[in-house]
């Protein structure tokens, strides 16, 4: 199955996630850390990790600091933040410097559940509550540049293909490239490719602020309606 390293600073809830890991996924192999350096310790000792679950606020994190620490010293091994944390900025930020998402303590188990589940099959996963607020004034310097008036999105949405529709669609579910190009029967370049004439028609500058800016769009509608020609 999974093996999975759960850094946090406290027992019980290192034992909490330890029972949703279990009962999500069973089977899997579960190492725990109790501060930075331990879970680095063990991250160069076993190569073949699927995922890191952790804390904000353990000894050695310094905030933001030890997540950038890790994908630094490893760039290919998955990271979730696990905290108690509910700004929105920071939840942003953690995205933004390369976490694969952000889980909030207080998530119900089945919804922490499914969660892991779409980090693991390769996406990248918000709470439901910080997607919605793209278009918030308390969703930080993220969403700024992605905030536009409902009418601007309608607008850019109407210059889209329908296949970069249907891409955005799923990018906005924080599907990975990997997983677009699987769904939609196309080469995963060529997601790569729809997803720079998003961004740039949408003037964003990374998928979290294009994410934002969907909101709540309902895509069935514009996907029904007739496409122009766009180069």
């Amino acid at each position: 199955m999974y093996q999975v390293l759960i850094a946090d600073d406290h027992p019980l809830f290192r034992e909490a996630i330890a029972r949703v890991i279990d009962d999500g996924f069973p089977g899997s192999t579960l190492l725990e850390a109790s501060d930075l350096d331990t879970a680095l310790d063990l991250a160069g000792r076993h190569d073949d990790l699927d995922l890191v679950l952790l804390d904000l606020n353990m000894p050695g994190m310094q905030g933001l600091g030890g997540l950038v620490r890790l994908r630094n010293l490893f760039p290919t091994l998955p990271a979730v933040i696990v905290s108690a944390e509910e700004e929105k900025r920071v939840i942003l930020q953690t995205i933004t410097y390369g976490a694969v998402g952000f889980i909030t303590k207080s998530t119900p188990r089945k919804q922490m559940i499914q969660a892991l589940e779409q980090v693991l099959a390769g996406s990248i996963y918000l709470p439901a509550d910080i997607i919605r607020a793209g278009a918030g004034s308390d969703a930080g310097n993220e969403s700024a540049t992605a905030r536009r008036e409902p009418e601007d999105i309608s607008e850019v949405l109407a210059t889209l293909t329908r296949k970069q529709l249907q891409v955005f669609e799923r990018m906005s579910r924080g599907e990975s490239n990997k997983v677009i190009a699987y769904q939609l029967n196309i080469a995963e370049s060529t997601v790569k490719a729809h997803v720079s004439a998003i961004l740039r028609k949408l003037g964003a500058t990374n998928r979290v602020q294009a994410i934002l800016s969907a909101g709540d769009i309902d895509f069935s509608a514009y996907l029904r309606a007739p496409r122009v020609r766009n180069p």
